[in-house]
């Protein structure tokens, strides 16, 4: 679909739908107010790697991205907490992770590429998860820790989370390996950019489903249990 000036919103216009704009506290308050919570092994590194596709919603435009990955590297990131922070007895276990890398991306509209990156510039993004029915689980990003550059026909700077940290909600799955689904969770994004870019903030959603392998023992899994 080719972008004409007439249809200037269309690339990144809002969702009617999806108008919550979260803040710092939004989805880590879920995770907080229930029972015991344990992650194990402690102690052990965990990569994150996506399967499927990252999908990046706003307005009638879809980005998508087919590869995304958060590995360990030095220090603490991407690691279980030693016991015993790895129990909690009253809520949600969390773990800084390093920022997720994007690649393989393109969007919905001829004519328009695009390109994520993330980074920690303004905090540090985590995984968080809650053992329950199903076990809930979180992915925290930094203010402004997720950027969407599009060039071609409109050349729009997207950054996700604009106004502090933002915990998007998901779902855990222990198995061989774990996975954290986020299905279409509503993201606040400021615009800003050139003729074409309806500048300004804007609601969006994002979808991926992450694999999370142990790292430290493969013949181990990323487990989530009360």
């Amino acid at each position: 679909m080719a972008i004409r000036t007439s249809r200037a919103l269309i690339l990144l216009a809002p969702a009617a739908a999806a108008t919550l704009v979260l803040g710092g506290t939004t989805g880590a308050s879920a995770l907080s107010d229930a029972g015991p919570t344990t992650v194990t092994p402690a102690g052990h590194s965990f990569a994150a790697q996506l399967t499927g596709q990252a999908t990046f919603k706003a307005g009638s435009t879809t980005m998508t991205c087919t590869v995304s990955a958060s590995l360990p590297t030095t220090g603490a990131n991407n690691q279980v907490p030693a016991a015993p922070g790895n129990h909690n007895d009253a809520g949600a276990v969390s773990a800084p992770i390093n920022p997720p890398t994007f690649s393989g991306c393109s969007t919905s509209i001829g004519g328009v590429s695009v390109t994520a990156s993330s980074n920690a510039d303004n905090g540090s993004w985590s995984i968080s998860a809650q053992n329950g029915t199903p076990v809930a689980a979180g992915l925290t990003m930094p203010k402004g820790g997720f950027v969407l550059q599009t060039s071609g026909l409109a050349a729009c700077t997207i950054t996700a989370s604009p106004d502090g940290p933002t915990t998007v909600p998901g779902a855990w799955t222990n198995g061989a390996p774990s996975s954290l689904a986020i299905s279409e969770a509503p993201v606040a994004a400021t615009v800003t950019g050139g003729f074409l870019c309806p500048t300004g903030n804007q609601a969006a959603t994002f979808s991926a489903t992450y694999n999370v392998s142990d790292t430290t023992d493969s013949a181990q899994q990323i487990t989530v249990t009360g």
